[in-house]
């Protein structure tokens, strides 16, 4: 059976690190895996969306349709809300409870949803906020964030088969190392 993950945020925050990471540590356990990205003014503070399916069968396609994610991981508020039509009725959605303005909410045309959590446990049967950033930060670097929203994707999902540590060793920096293997642990524990 095909599982669907998307992971959304806004450009700068490693959702595409995240995503890749996620695709190789499936890749190498045996999984069939098809990821897509968008980029939407990334490098601005636009959205980034990736959308990851995998199975023990074959899957064709990297589209997940509207209403079949499993789990959706969001590393902004706003970005789990605009995406929510994409969580399946029993899905679950993991959200760092950080905000970052978009454009049109920092020029004054838009307002910064106030109520972003209580909309997502309306149409959601699990909502888990995790305040990423901030434990992120504790660490030592607040861009770990994605790692710590990895981990607990990998919690979420059931997929400790897979040597994440590996993965995380051939992924970032030397220097780099021992801060994410924290950070994945911290986002495991998160789901627990």
């Amino acid at each position: 059976m095909t599982k669907n993950i998307l992971l959304t945020g806004v450009g700068g925050q490693g959702t595409i690190l995240a995503a890749k990471m996620l695709t190789i540590g499936l890749m190498e356990e045996g999984y069939d895996v098809k990821m897509s990205e968008i980029h939407g003014m990334s490098q601005r503070g636009g959205d980034v969306t990736s959308q990851v399916r995998y199975s023990r069968e074959r899957v064709w396609s990297p589209v997940i349709e509207k209403g079949t994610a499993d789990i959706i991981v969001s590393f902004e508020k706003m970005e789990a809300l605009r995406n929510l039509d994409y969580i399946r009725a029993d899905g679950t959605v993991v959200v760092n409870s950080e905000e970052i303005p978009s454009m049109t909410v920092l020029t004054g045309e838009e307002e910064y949803a106030p109520d972003v959590i209580e909309e997502l446990q309306k149409t959601a049967k699990k909502v888990v906020v995790i305040d990423a950033s901030r434990k992120a930060e504790e660490l030592g670097n607040v861009k770990a964030a994605n790692v710590i929203l990895l981990g607990a994707l990998v919690q979420a999902m059931g997929l400790d088969d897979i040597d994440w540590e590996e993965i995380i060793r051939k992924t970032v920096k030397e220097k780099f190392v021992k801060l994410n293997l924290k950070a994945f642990a911290v986002g495991k524990e998160q789901m627990k």
